[in-house]
């Protein structure tokens, strides 16, 4: 595990702890950090006792790593805490960081970065920290250089986009996160880390954020709700103009009995008396190598650290009750099949009142019987007779918004497409801007004809291999 310049820290703790190996000669066989493993140490055994439940076991007895922990937690201010280089979960403004408009070109883009990046380069700031600023435009110039990239982040903003390991790493100069982590933000409390060790003991006065063995109970802060998903079929023209649609969805919402508690109002609520508020219990295991302390789940209170005289009738002490609800989406105009909507707050509750998740709602769009979509592009067919494509004419062809006459030039070929500028879909994010409507000619030819047609047609033959001065087919 690299912990680059948090390393300092990190010995400050060892050096506080006054770990003490009994056997100086036995040597530590595994240490793992990761945030996805069983962490393990074996040989080693704390130089001070804790005042949380112990229970002995037999010299055979194996002892069980304890797991990682799994929920974030809030570092006080007095403990030691290592923050991983992620991406925010802020919406960042890509435009604004780089100082130009969202109708700016190319060349407008690749000039204002030029200015920032030279402007903000680490090694033209002696002195001054400037990588944050450094990092910001090399991740908008990323992202609105790239074409497809910038019309995702315009759709969906920086989630459309996803993180960047060049512009969200930990190095000085974007080099990527130590922990190759992307896409999430997460403080790794390394009390969290040496609780998990040692039981949480932190050494005689609390040396680990002086939390000491009798620590309080449990810290953890309100979790968000699950995100949930609807798949929402629209029409052709509803995609193009967008619309409002209603939609019946069941999610879960805030107990309003007990406000997410889970406990009945007015019911006591006391700390457990079995793992003193802690959650976990402890487990020391003596062997002729040294002691192994492990840490499970507390039986009584079941990870709660609290015992609950009475829980809630009316959602069973979960804290939440399902519900159905209808609610309107608005579809904005330009919208494709495959595109998504997040709706925020519309998803299932979060535990112990937290906050709720997101709705996020995935497009469908119909298939139209006379219009295909590509982008804010729309294409259709139109049929005339082989007289009209000779001799030109004029026709109506429909559009996504009603129909429009074209005039069709003479000598027109079969297949040829004509365009009608401004007549297709909106584009999504800026409605004022519209595709072009192409239309394919396609040329009816008649597979039987009357004695006089084929007279004349025949003429008309004749005068073409006159004129050609061989003979040839009618449409050579």
């Amino acid at each position: 595990m690299e912990i680059h310049a948090q390393s300092a820290p990190l010995a400050a703790v060892f050096h506080s702890s006054k770990l003490v190996i009994r056997y100086p000669k036995m040597k530590v066989i595994a240490v793992s950090l990761g945030l996805s493993c069983v962490p393990a140490i074996v040989g080693f055994s704390p130089a001070w006792t804790t005042s949380q439940p112990l229970a002995s076991s037999s010299p055979a007895a194996v002892a069980t790593p304890p797991l990682c922990p799994s929920s974030r937690r809030a570092p006080s201010p007095s403990s030691t805490s290592l923050r991983m280089s992620s991406r925010t979960s802020s919406n960042r403004d890509f435009y604004s960081i780089l100082g130009v408009s969202r109708s700016a070109d190319a060349a407008e883009i690749k000039s204002a970065y030029r200015k920032l990046a030279k402007k903000y380069h680490p090694d033209a700031n002696p002195g001054k920290d400037t990588t944050t600023e450094f990092q910001e435009v090399n991740r908008a110039y990323e992202v609105l250089s790239d074409a497809d990239k910038r019309k995702k982040y315009d759709m969906f903003g920086e989630a459309g986009v996803g993180s960047s390991a060049a512009s969200e790493g930990g190095g000085p100069y974007g080099y990527g996160s130590p922990f190759g982590g992307a896409g999430f933000s997460q403080e790794v409390d390394l009390g969290d880390i040496f609780d998990t060790f040692f039981g949480g003991g932190g050494g005689p006065g609390g040396g680990f954020g002086a939390r000491g063995g009798a620590r309080g109970g449990r810290r953890s802060g309100p979790m968000a709700g699950d995100d949930l998903r609807f798949d929402l079929e629209l029409d052709f023209k509803k995609a193009v103009f967008g619309g409002e649609e209603k939609v019946r969805i069941r999610h879960l919402e805030t107990c309003g009995t007990c406000s997410g508690s889970g406990v009945k109002p007015g019911a006591k609520v006391s700390t457990c008396t079995t793992c003193n508020g802690v959650g976990v219990t402890m487990q020391v295991t003596r062997t002729p190598l040294g002691n192994f302390q492990t840490q499970q789940t507390c039986p009584t209170c079941r990870g709660t650290g609290q015992i609950v005289e009475e829980y809630c009738g009316t959602c069973s002490g979960e804290g939440t009750v399902s519900k159905t609800k209808q609610i309107k989406v608005d579809i904005p105009p330009g919208v494709e099949d495959g595109n998504k909507l997040r709706v925020r707050s519309e998803g299932d509750a979060g535990p112990k009142g937290g906050p709720p998740g997101d709705l996020y709602i995935f497009l469908k769009v119909k298939p139209d019987p006379n219009f295909r979509r590509e982008g804010p592009e729309i294409y259709s067919d139109a049929t005339i007779s082989y007289v009209d494509a000779i001799l030109g004419a004029s026709l109506k062809v429909p559009v996504v918004d009603g129909e429009v006459t074209i005039k069709v030039p003479p000598g027109t070929q079969p297949e040829q497409v004509m365009r009608l500028k401004g007549n297709g879909a909106p584009v999504l994010g800026d409605a004022s801007k519209r595709g072009d409507h192409y239309v394919t000619m396609k040329i009816e030819i008649p597979s039987s004809i009357s004695k006089e047609e084929r007279e004349l047609v025949e003429k008309l033959q004749a005068l073409q291999e006159k004129k050609t001065g061989k003979k040839t087919g009618f449409f050579q």
